[in-house]
């Protein structure tokens, strides 16, 4: 299927601006909060900042949380940006949607960011912040048998990785892992790399400045906690829902990550969109009704996974 034409339009202005790759991390990370900010963010019960405890000081988290009386599921979410970009800010108006549309707490957690803290800092950041909603949820008003983790490309990434080290190392148990056009490798080789090396939105030489800013050592490419697929071990895994797009560079390695997980036994849920573009559902709301439509689907799965505890 050709790209969505709406999608096609959108991408225009955007290849008369100067690449990714080639400017400064605070300009980049700028005009993701800018542009991110033209979206209308909707009204939730209540909204609160508050600082967790973390490996390397404190980690800055956002409780959104439902209308109505809980306690209420509550769901992990880590934002996407390359392990480079974004914030609290940046994903406001996807966390708002996700607390609505799954009628659960969302907590997005602050990681730090690459270059400054590289590999393993947000990991570390993203399990240290999930163990420790598991050991107080009654304090945020969340059911501490109902958890979740989700996130978007390096978020996804951070989702699949913080489910492995619940299962290895310790954790609340977790009923979901949504990921949401995930990074789960770093072999630019892929079909969907050759094939959408340009022109949609996110290009090889942007993943390519990304991996460098964020992983510092040869040997952290293959390691589990920086690319999930490299794992030895799939079993006994929460439930995931993988979301790919065809003109994503990360294509190929999100469904092969859901291969892998249904091969160890993982019940998962694969849906490919065949005419669009990397992390539409967030990126995308004001363009596309299938946006709407995809946020839509990821709340009523994590509604069925808190349903089945």
């Amino acid at each position: 299927m050709s790209l969505h034409p709406a999608v096609a339009a959108w991408l225009e202005p955007l290849k008369k601006l100067p690449p990714t790759h080639t400017l400064p991390v605070e300009v980049v990370r700028a005009n993701m909060i800018a542009a991110r900010a033209m979206m209308p963010p909707p009204a939730v019960g209540h909204v609160a900042d508050r600082k967790l405890p973390g490996p390397r000081g404190d980690i800055p988290v956002r409780l959104y949380t439902p209308f109505g009386i809980g306690p209420f599921p509550l769901t992990i979410y880590f934002h996407g940006g390359g392990f480079v970009l974004g914030n609290l800010d940046s994903h406001d108006s996807a966390c708002r949607h996700l607390c609505l549309n799954s009628n659960s707490i969302v907590m997005a957690v602050d990681y730090r960011l690459a270059p400054e803290h590289p590999f393993p800092a947000a990991p570390d950041d993203c399990y240290a912040a999930t163990v420790w909603v598991g050991q107080h949820a009654g304090e945020i008003g969340a059911d501490g048998r109902r958890f979740a983790v989700s996130g978007d490309s390096a978020g996804g990434n951070l989702a699949a990785v913080v489910s492995l080290r619940v299962r290895d190392e310790g954790g609340p148990k977790l009923c979901g892992q949504l990921l949401n056009c995930p990074v789960t490798d770093y072999d630019m080789e892929r079909p969907s790399y050759r094939a959408n090396a340009d022109g949609y939105f996110l290009t090889r030489d942007t993943m390519r400045w990304f991996d460098n800013h964020y992983l510092k050592r040869p040997e952290d490419r293959k390691h589990p906690h920086a690319a999930p697929i490299r794992a030895k071990d799939f079993s006994r895994l929460p439930p995931a829902y993988v979301l790919t797009a065809q003109y994503d560079p990360l294509c190929d390695e999100g469904e092969e990550y859901g291969d892998r997980l249904a091969a160890a036994g993982v019940p998962v849920v694969k849906k490919r969109y065949s005419n669009m573009i990397h992390a539409f559902p967030g990126l995308l709301l004001n363009v596309v009704p299938e946006a709407a439509e995809e946020l839509r689907a990821f709340g009523a799965w994590l509604q069925a996974r808190f349903a089945s505890v």
